[in-house]
């Protein structure tokens, strides 16, 4: 493990407008749609990349940061199955997710590509570099899901007793029905954001949006609880015998990594990515002070100038 490098500010694009989300498609892989925004390229020469967000998340989570590596990434972010607007999924689970991750990947045929996850996208992510190496180029975590195992440590954990009860994805509904889209975005930017006065008037109207298409969408709490679920499980499963510890996967992972945290995640133990950063071989970490949990939506420059730090670190390796 070592110190990330942060590229210099004037290599980005310049401060200018708030993008809008970025074009969205529908790509069908095993008879399920995936819901994929593209970042076209703005240079040539740029390599591609998929972008992979967290739980509850969507593939908007990724506009900024995307923006601002256009010039090297040709990004695509996909929304997984049962958020945003793909279709839901049979099963999930971090294995079930990386399957069709491995899919898209696979289908899109674009070689390997620079595979950039936040937190259940981090963890999903780690899978797939350990996995298939042939598709990952390089891998980029942002505060990535990985196994702890302190309910204390994220604000996740007045829900967890609700995962013992056979009709949780219900009770979850209820709850959330019982508050406005306004209420439940102010909750979320409240337990993402380590300083929500961040968050631009833009985005926040855009959460407000997406989280009324949840009202819509009947699969939602089924596929909010169902991964809450899973991702408990790989917890727990992380610390038992066998080859499927997400541990163990870690240590399997041999493209160049760079793993960022924020000091002010409420989500994820905000230990968890220095861990990571040690337990994968070629990595480099950078903790953020007084960041939260998606730091590419909080502090976009500073993430896209360690991606673009870690870019020219695997250049220079190539010369």
């Amino acid at each position: 493990m070592k110190g990330a490098q942060l590229a210099a500010d004037d290599l980005l694009p310049p401060d200018g407008s708030i993008p809008p989300p970025w074009p969205a498609r529908r790509v069908t892989i095993g008879g399920a749609m995936l819901h994929v925004r593209d970042t076209p390229a703005t240079a040539p020469g740029a390599e591609p990349a998929v972008y992979v967000h967290g739980l509850g998340g969507s593939s908007q989570n990724w506009t900024d940061v995307a923006g601002l590596l256009a010039d090297r990434l040709d990004g695509q972010a996909v929304d997984l199955p049962g958020f945003g607007y793909s279709d839901p999924s049979r099963r999930y689970s971090i294995p079930a997710f990386a399957d069709r991750l491995i899919g898209y990947l696979d289908h899109s045929d674009r070689g390997p590509v620079h595979l950039i996850g936040n937190s259940l996208g981090g963890s999903i992510s780690v899978r797939v570099a350990a996995l298939r190496p042939d598709l990952v180029r390089s891998l980029t975590l942002i505060s990535p899901a990985m196994p702890f195992l302190d309910p204390r440590r994220t604000a996740q954990g007045r829900i967890l007793p609700l995962l013992a009860l056979p009709r949780a994805d219900r009770l979850f509904a209820w709850g959330i029905a019982r508050m406005t889209a306004e209420e439940q975005a102010e909750q979320v930017l409240l337990a993402c954001f380590g300083d929500t006065s961040k968050v631009s008037e833009q985005r926040r109207a855009e959460a407000i949006e997406e989280i009324k298409l949840r009202y819509t969408v009947q699969h939602y709490p089924k596929a909010y609880m169902g991964t809450l679920r899973g991702l408990v499980s790989s917890f727990v499963r992380a610390y038992l015998p066998g080859a499927g510890s997400q541990w163990r996967l870690a240590a399997r992972v041999s493209v160049p990594t760079l793993v960022i945290g924020g000091l002010r995640d409420s989500l994820v133990d905000p230990r968890v990515p220095a861990q990571v950063a040690r337990v994968i071989p070629d990595s480099r970490l950078l903790v953020l002070p007084r960041v939260g949990h998606v730091a590419q939506m909080e502090v976009p420059r500073i993430v896209a100038r360690a991606i673009v730090g870690l870019l020219e670190d695997l250049r220079c390796v190539a010369v």
